[in-house]
């Protein structure tokens, strides 16, 4: 479903350049959940970004469902994949009401986008018809996650790229959320691709694990291994000790 081959994304040039992400290379399998994680820093919203075509300066081989793509991306590109970003409040217009947030993808993409088609879409995320007409400062910060998950699905694409999608919620709220995510996932045969820091969330929800480190990916681990702190580099062991030690001692 997803194949990228040499990925690179650098800023500046000359004597500044800043080679954020460095010749990465994976595959998702239709239907798969794979996790990206890393330090603050690492490339790995990145990659998103440049999955998504939102990062136009990289070089390499990206395709995605069949299509090979390019920085410049078609109206047909970008329905193959949308993207759910980390801060749900950042990420809508506070002054459009969530109806305008939900229509607007499907209108640019030449999708129904009426009242009905609306509707629907906030059922299928489990919030009622009649918050189409709020704002998204009426909104708690579930429920505005809730709002961008079903804007990216409103055009029906058959991947979603997920940018810490719980990160900036209440530990009471994430779960469901990501329970949210994993039904729409199972419903519709979704391919995802979720960057997280949170170990404990990528082994529950991805099926493998990508390990990245100042830009180069230098690991991939499964859910088994990272529950028998099992890894093949030293700087995957260290996050996987460093989680399982912030889980026992409930730090953040």
């Amino acid at each position: 479903m997803i194949e990228v081959e040499g990925l690179n994304v650098s800023y500046g040039s000359g004597n500044n350049v800043n080679h954020v992400v460095r010749n990465v290379s994976f595959r998702v399998e239709r239907g798969e959940t794979v996790g990206i994680v890393g330090e603050s820093g690492c490339g790995k919203s990145t990659v998103l970004r440049s999955l998504v075509g939102l990062e136009g300066g990289w070089t390499g081989r990206i395709s995605m469902d069949g299509r090979q793509l390019s920085p410049r991306r078609s109206r047909e590109d970008l329905k193959v994949a949308q993207m759910v970003f980390q801060d749900p409040f950042g990420s809508l217009h506070p002054r459009h009401r969530i109806g305008t947030a939900l229509s607007e993808p499907a209108r640019s993409m030449g999708l129904p986008h009426d009242r009905e088609d609306v509707g629907a879409a906030l059922e299928a995320v489990g919030l009622p018809r009649g918050f189409a007409a709020r704002f998204p400062h009426e909104l708690s910060g579930g429920q505005r996650q809730r709002v961008a998950i079903a804007r990216a699905m409103i055009v029906e694409p058959p991947i979603l790229l997920l940018d810490e999608p719980t990160s900036a919620l209440d530990v009471s709220v994430q779960a469901e959320v990501l329970n949210l995510l994993a039904d729409r996932k199972d419903e519709k045969g979704l391919t995802f691709v979720l960057v997280s820091h949170d170990l404990s969330v990528v082994s529950h929800m991805c099926d493998r694990v990508l390990v990245m480190e100042r830009g180069e990916i230098v690991d991939e681990l499964t859910p088994d291994d990272i529950a028998a702190s099992r890894a093949k580099s030293a700087y995957a062991t260290s996050l996987i000790k460093a989680s399982f030690y912030g889980h026992a001692t409930g730090a953040p």
